[in-house]
């Protein structure tokens, strides 16, 4: 999925305004039709740019060839607003299936009632979907037990450095640990007077991918307990990811001199990327950043690695965070088993995803497609297949409130980076408190 999309997706969740408990109860109601009929079923996706709507389209073309009776109408570049909206007011032209960019929305499209729980589908058909998709994957599509979607390609998360920078600073391989990260992100620093002639990692959280979820991910945290409430303040990796992201704040030169640089640089879907220019020699990533950073710098040799690990979880380096695209069905939709048919296709046949994952570039989301010999793929992306196979990879656990509970504690990183807090445990508290305050609003 596109980044730049991804991106405006998560500054939404705040304000999404996801369908209302009107849909609640309308499960099941479409699951009556005949799918070896003749029929026509509609998927509304966000996809925009040519070559991922050609990719859209060559999916949909092998399922129809699979499925002749079986006819897909398309919407594409639609937004969660829109998607919303039309799943609210149903009728023939409303989405039978659906595909969003924002994983965070899980809870809320499962516990509104707006998509179906596929629990029963899965059955139906005898498909494990434990032993199907990749554990992170699998637990990032359901949401107290109800399953309303499945992930459709995945986005992993990982390190990007320069070799060429690395072997001038001496460094000989990526870091593994937090503490071997700062390190070398301060031998690769060029101080520039009150400028920088190079900066060996932009740790701010303004500064693209470094956010507050993907540091923590390699902290395995948990962020509600069992009750349902925050775990922010009680769980130490919260406050060792906090502490780690300001000490390379403040390591690096602090926050005012780091902004100033910030504003210095290139924007982050464009080619004049720091790290494609050479002006930031790490940078924390998605999978995609690869074939940017090559088209943009054919030239820039470029190291691909896991994200690095606490020095007391050494053993669990090559983990990372995941997220992805999601699919599902419209609760309010009649022809619910055609519509299974479909999603079933696109994220379960095998060689669907992998011919999907080699047209857009992103992370298959089976794990037999990860494995597949048909995918297609620069040898440094292998780093991010492992990295959505592997079992300690973490995501952000679905919310009844989307993903408002992640706003919170951004809002606080911003704060804590640049001093405006000063005391973490109080501040964790308080986020803590917010969190809670806010889901017990939404329910």
């Amino acid at each position: 999925m596109p980044c730049a999309a991804r991106k405006a997706a998560f500054a939404a969740v705040a304000s999404l305004a996801l369908l209302t408990t009107a849909c609640t109860g309308q499960s099941g109601s479409g699951a009556t039709d005949d799918a070896s009929k003749d029929t026509t079923i509609n998927f509304w996706h966000a996809w925009s740019a040519p070559n991922e709507v050609k990719a859209v389209n060559t999916l949909i073309a092998g399922f129809e060839k699979a499925h002749p009776n079986i006819h897909v109408h398309v919407v594409g570049d639609m937004t969660d607003d829109k998607i919303n909206q039309a799943l609210r007011s149903g009728g023939d032209t409303a989405p039978d299936v659906i595909s969003s960019f924002t994983t965070n929305n899980v809870g809320k499209f499962c516990s509104s009632g707006a998509l179906v729980d596929l629990n029963p589908f899965f059955k139906k058909s005898g498909i494990d979907a434990a032993a199907t998709f990749p554990k992170t994957m699998n637990e990032y599509t359901q949401f107290d037990g109800d399953r309303c979607t499945v992930p459709l390609l995945g986005d992993a998360y990982g390190l990007y450095y320069n070799k060429m920078e690395f072997k001038k600073a001496g460094i000989t391989s990526p870091p593994k640990t937090w503490s071997e990260f700062e390190a070398d992100a301060k031998k690769l620093t060029i101080p520039d007077g009150d400028s920088y002639k190079q900066l060996g990692f932009m740790p701010d959280y303004h500064g693209w991918e470094t956010t507050t979820e993907h540091y923590f991910a390699q902290f395995s945290p948990t962020y509600f307990g069992k009750d349902g409430k925050s775990d922010v303040a009680k769980d130490p990796a919260f406050a060792q990811g906090f502490g780690l992201q300001k000490r390379l704040v403040d390591e690096l030169g602090g926050f005012q001199k780091l902004e100033k640089y910030r504003s210095t640089l290139g924007d982050e879907w464009g080619t004049k990327h720091p790290f494609h220019t050479g002006q930031v020699a790490m940078q924390l990533d998605g999978e995609w950043r690869l074939g940017m950073a090559l088209a943009a710098q054919p030239n820039l040799d470029i190291g691909v690695a896991p994200l690095p690990v606490p020095d007391d979880r050494v053993a669990q380096y090559g983990k990372g965070y995941i997220t992805g695209t999601i699919a599902g069905i419209a609760a309010a939709g009649h022809k619910q088993n055609a519509a299974w048919e479909f999603v079933k296709y696109i994220s379960t046949d095998t060689d669907a995803v992998v011919g999907f994952s080699n047209d857009l570039h992103n992370v298959p989301s089976t794990l037999a497609a990860l494995k597949s010999p048909k995918l297609r793929y620069d040898p440094r992306f292998k780093t991010f297949l492992d990295i959505a196979a592997d079992p300690n990879s973490t995501t952000s656990p679905a919310s009844v409130n989307g993903g408002q509970y992640l706003v919170t504690i951004q809002q606080f990183g911003y704060d804590y980076e640049s001093g405006k807090v000063t005391d973490l445990k109080a501040g964790l508290r308080k986020t803590a408190a917010q969190i809670d305050t806010d889901i017990a609003q939404a329910k």
